[in-house]
């Protein structure tokens, strides 16, 4: 199963208008193998708009043979050629990269630690505060992925390919008024019935608003990435304030890919106590994988900011209406708040670190935001903005 040909060539439309792909662009395409026929309709339209796209893609085959069969010191071996690729270049679009996504659950965790080490380089060249790249990441069904998060692949198309076709101008007249609600805030109180239960501190700190439209106005301020599909008012907290609980319903291991559900964190002071992190399963991959992260940023960063708080999120896309575990699509989705933890210095925060994991609450949060002034107002009441 796949999207028919009509709307392949409208989501490489939307991803290269996205991209404000401008005349002598260099631009990196890359993905799996079997979305070939979506990546070549999106270079076809970056020539179309006088940029120069070039190809890279690898099959789920390719992936799971190297991760079977290479050892970790090979893996952990920095890409020159490609780190030279990616400093050469104005634009990195990259399509979802597994048809299959159950095949990383079984890839060593050590193997996968070796490559995020290597790509460091690159994160490090796409993030830069000065000159960094402009980067689109997104999102493609596939009946294998369906399988995957429970639901039918025309589920899974309406939530991606649905969600990836808003317009625009729609996007950024929701999250405007989103957006207005949290003017002059200082602090956000989060919570509902579920167990969600945090305030996190954003005096000072920009607002950001998913509208999947990089303007030259976004770049000129570091906001350079997207995500498709769209559809998000969201904002770096104060990394070392905040405290309280959120509990996320469904997600993935960001090291394995594996579904996490009924996953419950606590923080105080901006940090994630890692000791009383819970999940109705897989416990031990989620605190694995921060601490893996942590020892990568331990040699790579100062501060370590891995398990601080990086994002505070609204979704609002009006496509996407039900969580699976993708994180792309349940951040999105309308009356959900989500909270992220590591990396946040590419949009008003500033941690830097491998790890940025979203964990994205149930629907139905209640919002109220405290202004500088000292008067506090409801934003939304059981996922609903209030009037």
């Amino acid at each position: 199963m796949t999207p028919n040909r009509r709307q392949i060539r409208d989501c490489a439309k939307n991803m290269v208008d996205t991209c404000n792909v401008k005349r002598g662009d260099s631009v990196v395409v890359k993905g799996g193998a079997y979305a070939q026929e979506l990546l070549e309709e999106i270079s076809l339209e970056c020539f179309r708009k006088g940029a120069v796209p070039l190809i890279i893609s690898t099959s789920d085959r390719y992936s799971k043979a190297v991760y079977d069969e290479i050892p970790a010191s090979v893996l952990s071996t920095v890409p020159k050629h490609y780190v030279g690729l990616v400093r050469d270049s104005d634009l990195l679009i990259n399509v979802e990269e597994l048809e299959d996504p159950r095949i990383a659950e079984e890839f060593p965790r050590e193997k996968l630690v070796a490559r995020q080490k290597a790509m460091l380089p690159i994160l490090d060249i796409v993030n830069n505060p000065t000159d960094g790249k402009k980067w689109l990441y997104a999102g493609w069904p596939t009946a294998q992925a369906a399988k995957n998060y429970g639901v039918s692949y025309k589920q899974l198309e309406n939530l991606i390919v649905g969600g990836m076709t808003v317009p625009p101008k729609t996007l950024m007249a929701i999250g405007r008024k989103i957006a207005g609600r949290f003017k002059n805030a200082s602090w956000v109180h989060v919570w509902d019935r579920k167990g969600t239960d945090f305030k996190v501190c954003v005096e000072g700190r920009r607002l950001n608003i998913d509208d999947a439209y990089i303007s030259n106005a976004d770049y000129s301020i570091g906001d350079r990435g997207a995500n498709l599909p769209a559809g998000e008012v969201f904002v770096a907290p104060e990394e070392n304030q905040g405290e309280g609980t959120i509990y996320c319903p469904v997600t993935r291991d960001r090291m394995s890919e594996r579904i996490l559900r009924g996953v419950r964190l606590e923080f105080r002071k901006g940090k994630l106590l890692l000791d009383r992190a819970e999940a109705d399963n897989g416990t031990d991959q989620l605190v694995a994988s921060f601490k893996e992260c942590r020892r990568i940023d331990r040699a790579s960063y100062s501060p370590v900011r891995t398990t601080n708080i990086a994002e505070l999120g609204v979704g609002f896309n009006p496509k996407i209406k039900k969580a699976i575990g993708y994180i792309l699509t349940d951040e999105k989705v309308s009356g959900t708040v989500h909270l992220a933890f590591g990396a946040n210095n590419t949009y008003g925060g500033t941690s830097e670190s491998v790890m940025h994991w979203d964990f994205v609450s149930a629907p139905g949060v209640n919002i109220e935001v405290e202004r500088d002034s000292g008067r506090t107002v409801r934003v939304m009441t059981k996922g609903k903005l209030t009037a």
